[in-house]
């Protein structure tokens, strides 16, 4: 007897395992996509950090700073050469110290580092029992020049010789020497000085300019500067050397007290102070030089030498000395012989001598000593 019951058991088993054995098999050979893969970028360095900001002024680094234990010797008094050309801005001379005294940096016109700045001058103040020099240095706006009274727009308190227009300079004729040839922006602007005028060349310590900075001035300490021109630079390195700018050589009297230009020591147009002494090898400018009318007189004995080398009667002590055994002028009474045989000719060239009838000897014509009164 078949048991009808077990076969209709079995046979919904044997279909549940073919169907599950069906889904195996087709799930096997279902191939599952591999993942992405992993691409690793290496990240970048982090940037520098940014450069520390420049300072708004530093020192130069030839210019070490000076300090004194004795005062700086009066300013020189002097006269402004000419502006030589649109653009340049005068900067005032001043005592610097080195070499173990003080000696004289020339005042000059300069060409400011760009637009739009202009020049605080330095000065020596009495600080901690010594005398030690602020750098000048360009910017916006004038600032503290320890009320020292440099002249030519620098009464002591800002600065009166001019102002910038845009991009060019206006230059006030009051206080500055502007030919109008060469510079044509100027103006006329009467300047009151409520400073006492004398020459005295620091602030502080005894017998020195009582002054403060002012609320301005302390702005202006505060804006961005810019430090002197490398051409700056070179007049001071010029002057240094100079040893006729020395105060103990020239007596507080330089005989360059100004130049046109910066480190044109011996360019036309240089200045000498009042009562400078006379031009030695080392100062005396090249042929012409220091001839103008800014020079003081500085220039006179070149002058004076130039023009008796051409007549070939160097001048001693106001006489003309012995010359082919012709004794010299005596009690005034010229000697008429001297005069024609010794002219000098044209091109330099001495002309032959002239037959000259003999002279009658003058009754009592005797030659009395230098300086006898008859």
């Amino acid at each position: 007897m078949i048991n009808t019951q077990s076969s209709h058991t079995t046979r919904p088993l044997a279909g549940l395992v073919l169907a599950c054995s069906a889904v195996i098999l087709i799930t096997g050979c279902v191939v599952a996509a591999p993942p992405p893969q992993r691409v690793y970028v290496a990240q970048p360095p982090p940037p520098p950090p940014p450069p520390a900001p420049a300072p708004a002024y530093s020192e130069p680094d030839d210019a070490a700073p000076m300090q004194a234990s004795e005062p700086p010797p009066p300013l020189p008094d002097y006269q402004q050469p000419p502006c030589p050309e649109d653009g340049y801005l005068w900067t005032p001379g001043y005592w610097a110290w080195g070499g173990g005294g003080y000696y004289w940096v020339p005042g000059t016109w300069v060409q400011p580092p760009r637009v739009g700045v202009l020049w605080t001058p330095g000065y020596w103040g009495f600080v901690g029992g010594v005398y030690a020099f602020h750098a000048g240095y360009w910017g916006p706006h004038v600032g503290f020049y320890g009320g020292v009274n440099y002249g030519f727009g620098y009464g002591g308190v800002g600065f009166a010789g001019g102002r910038w227009a845009g991009n060019s300079f206006a230059y006030n004729r009051t206080v500055n020497n502007v030919n109008v040839t060469n510079v044509h922006n100027t103006y006329n602007e009467t300047v009151i000085n409520n400073v006492t005028v004398n020459k005295v060349s620091y602030n502080g310590g005894a017998g020195g300019v009582a002054a403060v900075p002012t609320a301005q001035e302390r702005v202006a300490a505060r804006e961005p500067h810019v430090a002197p021109t490398p051409m700056q630079h070179q007049h001071v390195q010029e002057a240094a050397r100079n040893p006729a700018l020395a105060a103990r050589a020239n007596g507080g009297h330089p005989a360059i007290a100004a130049t046109p230009k910066p480190g044109a020591f011996n360019a036309p147009g240089v200045v000498g102070a009042r009562g400078a002494p006379p031009r030695t090898a080392t100062t005396q400018p090249v042929a012409g030089a220091g001839a103008g009318r800014f020079n003081n007189g500085a220039g006179a004995n070149g002058a004076g030498a130039q023009q008796n080398a051409a007549t070939h009667a160097p001048v001693t002590n106001g006489r003309p000395p012995v010359t082919n055994g012709h004794p010299p002028v005596t009690n005034g009474r010229p000697q008429a012989q001297a005069a024609n045989v010794h002219a000098p000719a044209g091109n330099g060239q001495p002309q032959a001598p002239k037959a000259q009838p003999k002279p009658k000897p003058a009754k009592n014509d005797k030659h009395e000593p230098e300086g006898g009164n008859r």
